[in-house]
């Protein structure tokens, strides 16, 4: 450690620190706009210049490093006046537009004006003026004439995005940020880009002119999308959320949030709403009072009982609804007599019920400090945009990243090893993982891989993986694709073997705000089957768009078509087609509960404003329910009562309830040699769950374009389908006509189609064989 001396305090920190380092570890504040500690070292604002005992000039503190003995003062008259001097610089041209600027209240070149700024200014020329940009729909470079160029912006793209989507043009007074030529901002975590920005040219494109930063009010909440359970700040103006910005949380999601976490809002009051309580009768759609819509709930599940047993009855929810939904759900279908209760909509393999309840494996801070990382089927940077940005600061610090699986996206991560199999094959992939590894422990092989031949890729996965150790810390991470995989416990088994024999963490990244959390709920059925397959009588739908959210969209409708009796709990008007009664729920933003995000952290949260219209949280709905069909056990005063019972009081910590140990058998596998085509599927990043899919500025964007069929290059050439052609995709009893792409990094027999989108959602399950042919003229 090295002992420096700021402003006559004394703080030791370790040497090759900086002098900015050293204050903020004493709480000295140095004003400063290009520095930010989670940012390379820029030293082009000079703000945060210092006086240095024995330079001869003011240092910027930024880019200092400490030396033993070194003498600081921040606030001496030497470098309050070089403070000063910059200030008078950095206002020769920025407009003097606060009382229009988006930015004012919190802005950081206001704040520090009013400190180290003059009362009048030297510059009597005119002031320049840069042209606005088009950056897409969700930031605003309207006002760049306004831009320090601090550069924070162009190094959070480069390192954090791991994309340079703006960087700076020509040098002095005609340098300027832009994007680059007839692009837009495109990254999935680009809105932080708004945060970073000290003065107001890069604001928000929703929120532009639409309140000002005293007239809001603050309130804490966790984001209901992925599994990281991102904490956030929802900003309130007269009973509606107008902004959702980061709550700084190292251990989840540092000080960044994805678009998704903060552009999500925009869906919280529009006219897709759902705010009355709706009823079909004779084929039409009446509004009416709750009274009325739950007695014709328990009186239908009532009849259904009678008429069909209770095994007839089924409830479905998504895993972005919260613990005390989920378990008044389930205990309520329990109630009535019927085991089928049901959260995980997109999973086919149940074998590991009863032995794996899924989670990280480890705290989420921990994989920005592994030194090996093996990601299999995952969509990383879309299915977890946070993850991705760890996972990239851990590369960038000398990890090895290796990856299985059906698509080559660019992760924006350098990767040391990959494996690019179709999904029948990931089975194989990891076989010859596993052969490899024997052969590099110099250990025998499993029974029945003594014949598995381990290719060059394998063996580089292998050897990576095999220098695990205690100062090497590794990680194997299941994605949301294995655990929708058919062979899923297969995949786990071997995926547990390669863990346990090179000492690294296994861990499941899991696909929702509360998959945790639903495991914990008990919300799953004990001899659970694929949702749908069988089809029942009635059925509850909690936060669930079937057609949209489960594995088999096809069988899904069929099910809800031909059922006698659809109850949909939603904050979103849908399934007027199949639904008999529409229950309007509160989103997020108004209700209070608690997600379990993967590393197994209870995080509870309150709702940030009133329910829209006749709008009820879902917890006191299915209390009401439970009530009306005369259940025991539903006289809940609060939700928090609800988690306490669960739980237990102030429990937040609940991995130790959490297992990622299965009971499948290793078995092995072998490449196929069919050649049929088969489906790779991902599910868009904006179609995830029912609020992103219905954000207006978050639908305007490039990841929210309708989906493409893609088609490896020699399918395609086979066809004679070029890039933007509209091709017949058919699967099951279904088919869909899209604009078929091109994607040469795909398998040879595997076709990627998007789920979770209305153009496809007559088709199939998310895995198996797929048919494609150039659509006719008519199509």
């Amino acid at each position: 450690m090295v002992e420096i001396e700021i402003d006559g305090k004394k703080v030791e920190v370790p040497p090759g620190s900086m002098v900015m380092d050293a204050a903020n570890k004493l709480g000295t504040y140095i004003p400063h706009f290009c520095y930010h500690k989670k940012l390379s070292i820029a030293a082009n604002c000079r703000m945060c210049l210092v006086e240095v005992e024995k330079a001869p000039k003011p240092l910027p503190a930024c880019a200092t490093p400490v030396s033993a003995g070194m003498i600081v003062r921040s606030n001496s008259d030497k470098a309050v006046q070089a403070q000063k001097s910059v200030m008078e610089f950095l206002l020769i041209n920025h407009p003097l537009d606060c009382p229009i600027c988006d930015q004012g209240g919190e802005c950081q070149l206001q704040d520090l004006a009013v400190g180290y700024g003059k009362s009048n200014s030297r510059y009597e020329e005119e002031k320049r003026v840069v042209p606005p940009k088009d950056a897409g729909p969700l930031i605003s470079m309207q006002e760049m004439t306004r831009c320090i160029h601090c550069t924070r912006c162009v190094r959070f793209g480069q390192e954090v995005a791991g994309v340079m989507e703006l960087g700076m043009l020509g040098r002095g007074e005609h340098a300027e940020i832009t994007s680059f030529v007839g692009k837009t901002v495109d990254s999935e975590v680009s809105g932080n880009m708004i945060d970073l920005c000290p003065v107001g040219a890069l604001t928000s494109k929703p929120f532009r002119y639409s309140a000002r930063t005293w007239e809001l009010s603050r309130r804490k909440s966790v984001s209901p999308h992925d599994s990281l359970g991102s904490n956030l700040i929802v900003q309130v103006k007269g009973g509606k959320v107008m902004r959702v910005l980061p709550l700084e949380n190292e251990a989840i999601n540092e000080c960044w949030i994805s678009d998704k976490d903060r552009f999500s809002y925009e869906a919280l009051d529009n006219a897709e709403r759902l705010t009355s309580p709706m009823i079909k009768q004779g084929g039409q759609w009446a509004e009416t009072d709750w009274q009325t819509a739950l007695e014709y709930v328990a009186h239908g599940l009532r009849n259904i009982k009678h008429e069909h047993g209770a095994d007839a009855i089924a409830a479905v929810a998504t895993p972005h609804s919260t613990v005390e939904e989920l378990t008044l759900l389930a205990k309520a279908i329990r109630g009535i007599g019927s085991e089928n209760v049901e959260f995980r909509l997109r999973q086919l393999d149940f074998a590991n019920d009863g032995a794996v309840t899924p989670w990280l494996g480890m705290p989420i801070a921990e994989l920005s400090n592994l030194s090996r990382a093996f990601v299999i089927g995952s969509f990383l940077r879309k299915d977890h945009p946070l993850v991705a940005t760890r996972l990239r600061a851990a590369v960038k610090n000398g990890a090895k990243l290796s990856i299985l699986h059906a698509s080559d996206d660019d992760l924006l991560i350098p990767t040391s090893s990959k494996m690019i199999a179709a999904p029948s094959d990931w089975l194989a992939a990891l076989s010859e993982v596993v052969a490899a590894i024997a052969g590099e422990k110099g250990i025998s092989a499993p029974n029945g891989f003594e014949n598995v031949q381990a290719s060059d890729a394998a063996k580089a996965i292998a050897a990576s993986l095999s220098q695990t150790g205690a100062d090497m810390p590794g990680a194997i991470l299941l994605g949301n694709s294995v655990s929708q995989h058919p062979q899923a416990s297969q995949l786990h088994a071997a995926a547990q073997w390669i863990a346990e024999q090179t000492g690294a963490k296994l861990g499941y990244l899991v696909d929702a705000a509360n998959t945790v959390g639903g495991y914990l709920a008990g919300a799953y059925a004990k001899n659970a089957a694929p949702v749908f397959s069988q089809p029942k009588k009635a059925y509850v739908l909690l936060n669930a768009e079937p057609e949209l959210d489960s594995h088999n969209p096809q069988q899904a409708r069929a099910a809800l078509d031909a059922a006698e009796m659809v109850v949909a709990m939603s904050a979103f008007k849908h399934g007027f087609e199949y639904a008999d009664v529409l229950l309007p729920i509160s989103p997020f933003s108004e209700t209070s509960g608690t997600f379990v995000n993967c590393e197994g952290r209870a995080q509870s949260f309150n709702g940030t404003v009133k329910p829209l219209g006749e709008t009820r949280p879902a917890w006191k709905v299915l209390r009401v329910l439970g009530n009306l069909l005369g259940l025991q056990g539903f006289d809940y005063e609060t939700s928090e009562a609800i988690r306490d019972e669960l739980f237990g009081k102030g429990v937040t910590d609940l991995s130790a309830k959490l297992n990622n140990t299965g009971k499948a058998a290793l078995a092995s596998s072998s490449f196929g040699t069919s050649g049929a085509l088969e489906r790779v599927t991902d599910v868009p990043i904006y179609f995830a769950d029912a609020i992103a899919r219905r954000s207006e500025p978050l639908l305007r964007t490039a990841d929210a374009n309708a989906p493409l069929v893609q088609l490896p290059k020699a399918l395609a050439d086979k066809l004679g389908v070029k890039a933007g052609d509209t091709v017949k995709v058919s699967q099951g009893s279904g088919s869909a006509v899209l604009v078929a792409g091109i994607d040469a990094r795909l398998p040879a027999n595997a076709v990627r189609v998007s789920t979770a989108h209305h153009a496809t959602a007559a088709l199939g399950a998310l895995f198996g064989a797929i048919q494609v042919e150039k659509a006719g003229e008519g199509a």
